[in-house]
């Protein structure tokens, strides 16, 4: 043995100041990787929406990119290779689609203003086309201390100034749009190429057991896929609602109007009453509106309710839901997150049934283990 080498015992003073310096240490270290992270998420705020958007993409087309891997082989080729076909299939048809709505707005504005110039502008025009239902509802409701024409005349004002402000604000907002949809397929491209090493990332990451993992990260995925078929499905029958009400009107343009119903669809709160309630206007602006009356009960009562009513269906049926958690889910999403609430409230709501499922577990599990005369497997012992 050599003495030499040999290091004397700690004294028990020594010990302490070595655990209160630790302690100092790892004090330190915490609040500095506290404030470390919030910096970091000071600083990632601003593209919270286009990476959380970015992943909802991910997830839905990753089958079509693992198609895609296993003919390239290549992870840089592959995934931009798979961005690239996100690109097509989702941007091209936006953009012909844009184009077509263009030249319907263009053509329904100039005749619209053809027709107003001829009867001496858009308030003499509307206040004629007007004049039936007036004297209509007349017949049954008293409107001598109420002048309906002024009162039109006011709306129709505050609703050409509301469209200004809001033509404003979209031009306004097109770089940001534009900007972040950049980040958004930037995002993509990466986790394509890395979304196996996240995943294993995250695995490794969090305290659970691999078959917690697996159900975790499963039921996250299944969640979104459900949101997405909802989606789809509520924007198809919407579409083909919408579509098949302007043609039965007369309309012009049916079809197209019906896929632009099936894509403005998603949006919160409005969704298709920004393609049925312009036509509704046109169809009151051109005189008709008994049409305009039937266009209203139709798409604002029974498309409405498609809406609340196929969509929850629809996710509470795939992921196992109550529907009027789901529901409240999808409003509370919205409200908190806008029009990505619509997968991030089922998403978090699910997340938290599975974590709560997985604590349940873990608790008998654990209460079982604690029995008296359970086994080292947590078994009670046989006799």
């Amino acid at each position: 043995m050599n003495l030499a080498n040999s290091q004397p015992p700690a004294s028990p003073r020594a010990t302490r100041n070595e655990a209160a310096r630790r302690r100092i240490t790892i004090t330190f270290l915490a609040l500095a990787a506290a404030a470390s992270i919030y910096v970091c998420y000071l600083m990632a705020r601003p593209f919270v929406e286009p990476i959380l958007f970015a992943a909802v993409i991910a997830i839905v087309f990753y089958p079509l990119h693992n198609r895609i891997w296993r003919e390239i082989r290549g992870p840089n080729l592959a995934a931009l290779v798979s961005t690239l076909a996100v690109i097509l299939i989702v941007v091209i048809p936006l953009v012909g689609l844009g184009g077509a709505i263009t030249r319907e707005v263009t053509g329904a504005y100039s005749s619209l203003s053809a027709k107003s110039a001829e009867g001496g502008g858009w308030q003499p025009y509307i206040a004629e086309k007007l004049q039936k239902p007036i004297e209509f509802v007349g017949r049954y409701v008293d409107l001598s201390s109420f002048d309906p024409l002024a009162e039109i005349q006011s709306r129709l004002a505050q609703l050409s100034s509301w469209m200004v402000r809001s033509a404003g604000d979209v031009v306004r907002n097109l770089g940001t749009f534009f900007f972040n949809a950049g980040v958004s397929f930037f995002t993509l491209f990466f986790l394509f190429r890395e979304g196996r090493r996240i995943r294993l990332t995250m695995a490794a990451a969090l305290p659970l057991d691999p078959p917690r993992v697996e159900q975790l990260f499963t039921r996250i995925n299944e969640t979104i896929v459900a949101n997405v078929h909802g989606v789809l499905a509520v924007a198809i029958v919407q579409g083909v609602l919408v579509g098949a009400a302007l043609w039965a009107l007369g309309m012009s343009s049916p079809i197209l109007w019906g896929v632009v119903t099936a894509v403005c669809s998603p949006v919160p709160v409005v969704g298709s009453a920004l393609v049925w309630l312009p036509a509704a206007l046109i169809l009151l602006a051109g005189g008709h509106w008994v049409k305009c009356l039937m266009l209203l009960v139709w798409a604002g009562g029974f498309v409405s309710l498609v809406d609340h009513t196929l969509r929850i269906y629809i996710i509470g049926g795939r992921v196992k839901m109550n529907t009027l958690l789901v529901f409240f889910a999808l409003v509370g999403g919205i409200k908190a997150f806008g029009i990505l609430g619509i997968f991030l409230g089922p998403l978090v709501l699910s997340i938290t049934f599975a974590l709560l499922g997985m604590l349940r577990e873990e608790s008998r599990a654990w209460q079982l283990q604690l029995a008296p005369g359970a086994n080292s497997r947590g078994e009670p012992a046989g006799p």
